[in-house]
């Protein structure tokens, strides 16, 4: 992307996009980060991604923003690729129009459904393929998109495809149960995602070198840290892949599964991230007590805090567990309620503590540790 035609507002908001999309581990979350990046980066009134079918001839999902529920359920079926949306279906290339009505493929818009003028489309590629198509409408100041909106878009594509890429990985692990696809996915991780993320790395330390700004710069620095971290956690689950492990449960899923199935309704934004051998190390009378643990602060944040985010961090080392529940919401309120109190009897009853904090800019911080036996 040339610094000549993208000026220091336009990176940032960049920048921003790809922090955003690479914080989602889950596919479905990954594909609605992406959809709310894209809109918000170009400005656009209203947006969809739009999946193919494994033949690339067809979509199979499509998702929106930018449209009320009624109104999007009054316009009926999902489109499957035709008209305007099947130019990039047939011609994965980027497309820009002024006005999508007068171009020959328009085949007009479904009843009730909003009037759309400007149209930018960029197809998104995972290995080479193409996964599906970004369709974004109505730049907000009622001007055409620019080239400089296209190429914002496109540059957030190919973060995108590195993090739909990372994401179906992590799923097909939590899916696999034979030792030759765990073995195989291991080397698909090490071989293919930490590589791009540490070439995403080094080109930010690139133009870090290059910027003046020092705000600017600073969060540069940040989508690097963050990116190291990114590496780390994935070198955790490569080492869990390439042990041998018994059959049985899989605390790191189940904690996975509690995190979407309480936090989910109650439409927070959730990161869950392990750090260390969960299921190789945590025995299971201790496991049962991780996932009461995690249940009940998850539970408490989404019925008190009025927070945005929660983010779980389960921590193993070689002595200690730790379970750390983070949010954004108001902070802890007056006294300790039954759920605070159970959650401290439980480390106490492994010699272990409880606590919970309030954030210096708001938000809480829960902080559950037990040594782990010898």
């Amino acid at each position: 992307m040339s610094r000549a035609t993208v000026d220091v507002k336009e990176l940032r908001q960049l920048l921003d996009a790809v922090v955003a999309v690479n914080a989602e581990a889950s596919l479905p979350g990954v594909l609605q980060r992406i959809l709310e990046s894209a809109t918000a980066l170009v400005d656009a009134r209203y947006g969809a991604l739009g999946v193919l079918d494994p033949s690339g001839a067809r979509l199979v999902e499509f998702r929106t923003i930018g449209m009320a529920d009624d109104t999007v359920a009054a316009i009926g079926a999902d489109p499957e690729g035709l008209g305007i949306l099947g130019l990039l279906v047939a011609d994965p290339r980027p497309i820009r129009l002024a006005d999508l009505s007068a171009h020959p493929e328009s085949h007009g818009f479904p009843p009730n459904h909003p009037p759309m003028t400007t149209f930018l489309g960029v197809p998104i590629r995972v290995r080479g393929e193409v996964f599906g198509n970004l369709y974004l409408t109505e730049k907000a100041d009622g001007q055409p998109f620019t080239e400089i909106d296209e190429e914002l878009a496109v540059g957030l594509a190919a973060t995108a495809g590195v993090a739909i890429e990372n994401s179906r990985l992590h799923e097909r692990i939590g899916e696999l149960r034979v030792v030759e696809d765990r073995e195989r996915i291991a080397r698909d991780l090490h071989d293919t995602v930490i590589q791009r993320l540490f070439a995403t790395g080094l080109s930010l330390q690139g133009a870090a070198a290059r910027i003046d700004d020092p705000a600017l710069a600073g969060r540069l620095e940040q989508a690097i840290g963050n990116l190291d971290d990114t590496v780390r956690h994935i070198r955790t689950t490569i080492f869990e892949l390439q042990r041998p492990r018994l059959p049985g449960r899989s605390l790191r899923q189940e904690l996975l599964d509690i995190v979407d199935e309480v936090a989910g309704p109650a439409g927070l934004v959730r990161q869950v991230r392990f750090d260390g051998p969960i299921d190789l190390t945590v025995p299971t009378d201790l496991g049962d007590e991780v996932v009461a643990v995690v249940r009940e602060a998850v539970s408490n944040v989404a019925r008190h805090a009025g927070a945005d985010t929660v983010t779980v961090q389960v921590t193993v080392s070689d002595d200690e567990l730790e379970v750390r529940v983070d949010d954004d919401g108001c902070g802890p309120g007056p006294g300790a309620g039954n759920g605070l109190v159970n959650l401290r009897r439980r480390a106490e009853q492994h010699d272990g503590s409880s606590e919970l904090v309030g954030g210096e800019q708001g938000g809480s911080t829960l902080t559950w540790r037990v040594p782990l036996a010898g």
